[in-house]
């Protein structure tokens, strides 16, 4: 029997020397268990994706100093980590195997990803081997992330007599990834023969989130063993041929999975980066009620505030939805009616434009003002603006450059409006009572900028919104292809000029969690000046 250990830990980009603690501390932990080998994910060292801090020569050596001090801590353990390579020049991708306090050899990644989210062949080289192993009679070999993923790799491994193969990873979250993963890992271990030991990171970095859900596969395919997802876990395992293991599957709902990587992204962007508390704009709409809830279920009620700005256009029902969901929650919070300062600004530039009010030029000055009173909070207190806007809106760039777009951070930016509905009811499922009330959920929205206003005057509803974006955002479908999905050729005009013309204000938008498979950032890519509209 062999005692395997899956370390799945919250690394830091950049802070070699805490993550190095951690990495001891978890060999110390499964030594102590008895454990044979530790496995740590992919780059666990300086934390993923490093970026380009990887052309920091110094930056490398310091990953590769601290190596060796972890290596002293290797004795009577084997110890697979994640770290960067130098080698003439060049950088790798690479998997140390640490043994008796040395590095007896290291597999430097193959397969080196250069799509979405990932430009892993901006930094690194690639390598051109696979090394296999002996230990207490078990035979294996490692590998990193991408690697399994493709099928020259799998293939490779057949006829090998494997018992296990090692794979560690630091593969980004997004809905339905979970089940690719499981696919990806059950095709290694039936072509490999093998039983598959998958040790993945977990934690937010800038706009991502890793998930977690390190897992064991046999032989068969199954899943026999996961860690917590969205959490930090070990995972001990005993490995033995003769046992037959009960399968065990993860299972999640949309809305499920979204609440956990927006709650674990939230958290640690705001920890990370050295904040101590929020601000939101709480204006008494689903948006902002689902980010303050949010929030406060991540942070505690102590750290966040909220600021309530009503117009003259403000209705009474919102303006009560906004308090009310501050004191369900706990929220202390302060209210600033922004008709006067609005006054001021018509009156100042009525002597230079016919008319002022009634324009859209009074509503974008409405969601300026907001935006300047929110950042003037956040300059006084230092606290970190939480931007409230959602992926349908950012989409058809139906929000205002330096109002409602303002912020440090964007929760729901990657969240179309349908899934923001679907999680104010989780929310408030998950706190057993209606936080965020039901007038909230079941008002039509909109920006109450002037009389009776909804969102429906300058879009499409959203049933009918968000599945064209899916469409042309994250599976690239062109104009005609929507309307053989079903979709008025009008309506789909109308959606696919609004989001090509609205390039150069997402590329002002704060950052936010990618949760969808293609996030507008470093998952889309598409140039501000472009006549292509088909």
């Amino acid at each position: 029997m062999l005692k395997i250990v899956l370390a799945q830990f919250n690394s830091c980009v950049g802070d070699i020397t805490s993550n190095s603690r951690k990495i001891i501390a978890n060999i110390k932990s499964a030594k102590a268990k008895g454990a044979d080998i530790i496995i740590f994910p992919e780059l666990a060292l300086v934390g993923y994706p490093p970026e380009d801090l990887l052309l920091k020569d110094h930056f490398v050596d310091e990953n590769i100093r601290y190596l060796k001090i972890i290596q002293e801590a290797c004795t009577n353990i084997i110890v697979i980590l994640g770290f960067v390579e130098k080698d003439d020049g060049r950088i790798y991708n690479a998997c140390a195997f640490i043994q008796d306090g040395k590095v007896k050899d290291v597999y430097r990644k193959i397969y080196l990803p250069n799509y979405g989210v990932f430009d892993e062949k901006r930094y690194f080289s690639p390598g051109n081997f696979v090394s296999f192993y002996k230990f207490k009679g078990y035979k294996f070999c490692t590998s990193i992330c991408e690697d399994i993923w493709q099928e020259n790799f799998v293939k490779g491994l057949r006829g090998k007599s494997l018992d296990f193969v090692i794979n560690i990873s630091s593969s980004p979250f997004h809905l339905g990834k979970m089940s690719l993963r499981e696919k990806a890992i059950s095709r290694l271990a039936v072509n490999a023969g093998a039983f598959v030991f998958y040790c993945d990171l977990v934690g937010g970095q800038d706009e991502l989130v890793f998930d977690g859900a390190s897992m064991v596969a046999d032989k068969e395919g199954n899943i026999i063993a996961c860690a917590k997802r969205f959490e930090e876990d070990f995972l001990f395992f005993k490995l033995d041929r003769k046992l037959n293991y009960p399968i065990n599957k993860v299972s999640a709902s949309e809305d499920e999975e979204a609440f956990h990587a927006l709650k674990l992204g939230l958290y640690d962007y705001v920890k990370k980066n050295g904040f101590r508390k929020v601000i939101v704009g709480v204006s008494g709409g689903i948006d902002s009620a689902v980010v303050v809830a949010l929030a406060v279920m991540s942070l505690g009620k102590e750290n966040v505030s909220a600021l309530i700005m009503p117009s003259r256009y403000t209705s009474k029902e919102t303006l009560l939805d906004a308090k009310n969901i501050c004191k369900n929650l706990g929220v202390d919070y302060n209210i600033i009616n922004i008709d006067g300062i609005l006054d001021t600004y018509v009156q100042t530039i009525n002597q230079f434009f016919k008319k002022v009010s009634g324009t859209k030029t009074e509503e974008n000055l409405q969601a300026r003002i907001r935006g300047n009173l929110l950042m003037a909070f956040s300059n006084r207190f230092g606290h970190l603006v939480l931007n409230t806007g959602n992926k349908s809106e950012i989409s058809c760039g139906y929000c205002t450059l330096y109002g409602d777009m303002v912020g440090g951070f964007g929760i729901l930016k990657d969240i179309p409006k349908m899934l923001v509905y679907k999680l104010a009811d989780y929310i408030n499922y998950k706190l057993g009572k209606k936080i965020i009330p039901l007038s909230v959920i079941k008002r039509p929205p909109s920006a109450e900028l002037k009389p009776n206003q909804k969102d429906t005057d300058s879009l499409p509803p959203y049933p009918e919104l968000d599945p064209i974006i899916k469409l042309y955002v994250e599976e690239d479908y062109s104009l005609e292809g929507i309307v053989k999905e079903g979709f008025e050729k009008k309506l789909v005009q109308k959606v696919t000029g609004m989001i090509d013309s609205n390039e150069y204000k997402r590329r002002q938008a704060p950052i936010g969690i990618k949760v969808t498979p293609r996030a507008f950032g470093k998952d889309r890519r598409m140039p501000i000046t472009n006549k292509f509209n088909y």
